[in-house]
C-alpha cells in the first residue's frame, strides 16, 4: 500500500471512512479482496509470495493498513514481512492502542513500515521509522504514504480533499446507501495520474526522476504501478469493501463490491 486517506468520526453513520491504493511490482503474485481461507472473518487482498496484505477487515469490526517508507534505493534486511503486521492485527483480539505498544520491542524486525489499526472504537498508528512509535490518531482527517503520517505530500493532500469534498456532499445525516455509484467519486480521487510539480516532490534519497514517476496517487507503469485501489466504510452493524484491480500500466483487471455484516468481538484490551 502506498497511499491511505481516511475520515475518523466525522460522518454519524460511517465513524471510518479509508479509501486506498496499493502500488506494487505487477509480477507479485496476489489474491484478489476476498474472504481468507485460513480465517473466516478476515476479508481483504493477501499478498501469496510473504503471507500478508495491505489491508484487510475483519466483521469483528476490525481493519489495519501498512505502507512501506522510503528511504533511499538500499534493500532492506527484514526477518518479517510488514504485511504479517495487518493479517496478525485483524485476526487478533487486542486493542488497536494496545497492539501499537506492544509491537514496540520487536518492530524493527519488520520492513519500514506505517501501521494504521482500528478496532471499532479506537484507531491508532505504528511506526518503526526513524524510531519505533506507537499512539492514537484523533478524530479527523489522516493520510499516510510513504513518508511520515499526515505529511503533506501532493497525494496525500489530493486524497483528504476528495474524501473531505465526499462527506461535505453526502445528502442528510444518514447518507445515501453505499452502492459502487455512491462510492464513483472516491475512485476518481484514487485515479488521478497527475505528476506533482518539482518544488512540492519529498525527498526520500532515491532522485528526482524516480520521486517525480512515483508522485501521482496513480502509478501507470509496465512493470511497478498501482494494482489495487480500495474503499472501505465502516457502521456500526456493517463493513463496505470496493476494490479495483489493474494490471501493467493500468489496464483494469477486475473489481468487487462487497457489504459484510459485522458481528461481536471480544477484545483484549
Amino acid at each position: 500500500m502506498c497511499l491511505v486517506a481516511l475520515a475518523y468520526r466525522l460522518h454519524p453513520r460511517w465513524p471510518l471512512v479509508l479509501i486506498a491504493n496499493r502500488d506494487e511490482a505487477h509480477a507479485r503474485a496476489t489474491a484478489p479482496a476476498g474472504f481468507d481461507p485460513d480465517a473466516g472473518d478476515v476479508y481483504g487482498g493477501r499478498d501469496l509470495v510473504a503471507g500478508g496484505s495491505w489491508l484487510q477487515v475483519s466483521t469483528r469490526g476490525r481493519l489495519a493498513a501498512v505502507t512501506n517508507v522510503r528511504r533511499g534505493l538500499e534493500p532492506e534486511q527484514a526477518r518479517h514481512s510488514r504485511g504479517w503486521l495487518v493479517r496478525d492485527f485483524v485476526r487478533g483480539n487486542a486493542g488497536a492502542l494496545a497492539y501499537a505498544e506492544a509491537l514496540q520491542p520487536q518492530a524493527r524486525a519488520y520492513g519500514r513500515f506505517n501501521l494504521l489499526m482500528w478496532d471499532g472504537d479506537i484507531l491508532a498508528f505504528a511506526s518503526n521509522v526513524p524510531e519505533p512509535v506507537a499512539m492514537p490518531v484523533a478524530p479527523g482527517l489522516h493520510a499516510m504514504s510513504n513518508g511520515a503520517f499526515d505529511a503533506s505530500w501532493p497525494k496525500s493532500a489530493h486524497a483528504t480533499r476528495a474524501l473531505a469534498a465526499w462527506l461535505a456532499d453526502l445528502p442528510g445525516e444518514h447518507g445515501p446507501a453505499a452502492t459502487p455509484d455512491t462510492l464513483a467519486p472516491l475512485f476518481d480521487a484514487l485515479a488521478d495520474t497527475a505528476q506533482a510539480p518539482d518544488e512540492r516532490l519529498p525527498d526520500t534519497g532515491i532522485g528526482l526522476a524516480l520521486e517525480r514517476r512515483l508522485s501521482p496517487a496513480f502509478i501507470r507503469d509496465p512493470v511497478y504501478g498501482t494494482r489495487s485501489s480500495s474503499v472501505v466504510l465502516a457502521d456500526a452493524q456493517s463493513l463496505v469493501f470496493a476494490e479495483r484491480r489493474f494490471g501493467p500500466d493500468g489496464a483494469a483487471a477486475g473489481a468487487s463490491f462487497d457489504v459484510l455484516a459485522r458481528t461481536p468481538q471480544q477484545r483484549a484490551g
